[in-house]
């Protein structure tokens, strides 16, 4: 199965249903109002965490996800029915960006999570609603609130509990596939591994971890060269790292130095990743050479103050030890409570829906801006008198006259809001 690890979808939460305007009209009951019923409520769209799912190959082929609408108003007061939500199944650690901002809407790392990423519109209300002693037979309706669209960005961070880090060729798909049942591709050259490989790996008849075979890193790799700028961000969310090297020293590197270069790609990329708990594994003791670099590695772990371990994933020699310390480190762990990340979930409360902002185009024409306005303007039938009349009324409460006026705006004037556009007149 392909892996996929990032990926951009378009989701659209359903229209309001538009309110009813009509009266109430039987026999036996004179002067019956007004009786029409509020459109029903858009669906919103929702994305629900799948243990089934492990990559985002399924929005390869899915890009665009909307709700239904609400129905609208009826007579005799009845209303629309609100329309379902639209779900929509992502696997376990999947993080969700506003393409057009970079806001972390949503972080989804547990089983059966769910976060809203699109709001549906509320319905419309009939005339109904809006009878009051000044005017009892309103002849108007509102129109269903738009629902809310979004260009996501889906970035994968796989939840492991241990993530092998190292240069290519150092073992990493030797010891997963030495100790799970998992096969990723092993051969005598570089970078055979491409995608992140998860293994199951049992430390007794009841319990077991996931190791994450990430793809090897290179010198620069923090700064996108090799493949492991893709996919550094898989050993975020680990809790402890396997540091490979390869102690035999075949492919003329210097072990010692490949820990210290790699733990420096670790370090630009993230400090968080770079504090977490490592454990040094010298691969490879099989071979002869690696006899002349094993005094320098145990002393490079004694000075780092890191558990060493000494293995050969070909011959499964010292694999059994190295795991069943890992068992118990995984055990003993308790996560350590962190500072509050940049990174926050998305709040629609963070932005005062009644601001009023007043700009100006390219070609110089105003446009007005505003949750509000551009919500009142989206549900206003410009084609009812009675309902121009109350929009006029709320532009007047809220002061966007002196406000375009405090811009310099002259009569005849083009003034914007959201879909609407009209000459300025006194």
């Amino acid at each position: 199965m392909q892996f996929i690890d990032r990926t951009r979808v378009i989701v659209k939460a359903g229209d309001g249903g538009h309110g009813k305007s009509a009266f109430r009209r039987e026999k036996f009951v004179p002067k019956g109002g007004p009786a029409g019923g509020d459109g029903g409520r858009g669906g919103d769209v929702i994305f629900v965490v799948d243990p089934n799912m492990n990559t985002l190959l399924y929005f390869r082929f899915h890009r665009k996800f909307a709700a239904k609408n609400g129905e609208n108003g009826d007579i005799k007061n009845q209303y629309g029915a609100n329309a379902p939500a639209c779900y929509v199944n992502v696997p376990p650690g999947t993080i969700v960006k506003d393409e057009a901002t970079g806001q972390v809407l949503a972080d989804l790392t547990e089983i059966g999570q769910q976060a809203v990423v699109c709001k549906g519109g509320r319905g419309g209300r009939g005339n109904a609603k809006f009878a009051n002693s000044a005017n009892r037979t309103p002849t108007f309706a509102e129109f269903g609130e738009p629902g809310e669209a979004r260009n996501l960005i889906l970035e994968l961070k796989l939840l492991a509990d241990v993530g092998l880090v190292g240069y290519p060729s150092v073992g990493k798909s030797s010891l997963v596939a030495s100790c799970s049942a998992a096969r990723p591709e092993i051969a005598e050259y570089h970078f055979t591994t491409i995608t992140p490989v998860l293994g199951v790996v049992k430390t007794d008849y009841e319990k077991s971890f996931v190791m994450a075979d990430i793809p090897g890193l290179i010198e620069g790799a923090a700064d996108g060269v090799g493949l492991g700028h893709d996919f550094l961000r898989h050993v975020e969310r680990t809790k402890l790292i396997l540091h490979i090297v390869d102690a035999s020293g075949l492919e003329g590197r210097d072990p010692v130095e490949d820990y210290y270069k790699i733990n420096t790609e670790l370090k630009k990329y993230s400090e968080k990743i770079a504090r977490r708990t490592q454990i040094l594994v010298a691969n490879k003791i099989d071979i002869p050479e690696a006899q002349e670099n094993l005094p320098r590695l145990k002393k490079l772990a004694e000075e780092e103050g890191l558990k060493f371990f000494e293995i050969s994933a070909a011959t499964r020699q010292g694999v059994n030890e190295l795991i069943s310390y890992v068992g118990e480190w995984l055990d003993n762990y308790v996560e350590e409570p962190e500072a509050e990340e940049e990174v926050k979930v998305y709040d629609e409360n963070e932005e005062d829906p009644e601001k009023v902002t007043i700009s100006r185009d390219i070609s110089g024409d105003f446009v007005v801006s505003g949750k509000s306005l551009e919500k009142l303007v989206a549900m206003t039938n410009f084609l009812n008198d009675e309902a121009v009349r109350r929009f006029q009324y709320i532009w007047r409460i809220k002061g966007i006259d002196s406000k375009l006026k405090a811009k310099g705006i002259k009569e005849g004037d083009t003034v914007h809001i959201g879909s609407m556009e009209f000459e300025f007149r006194e």
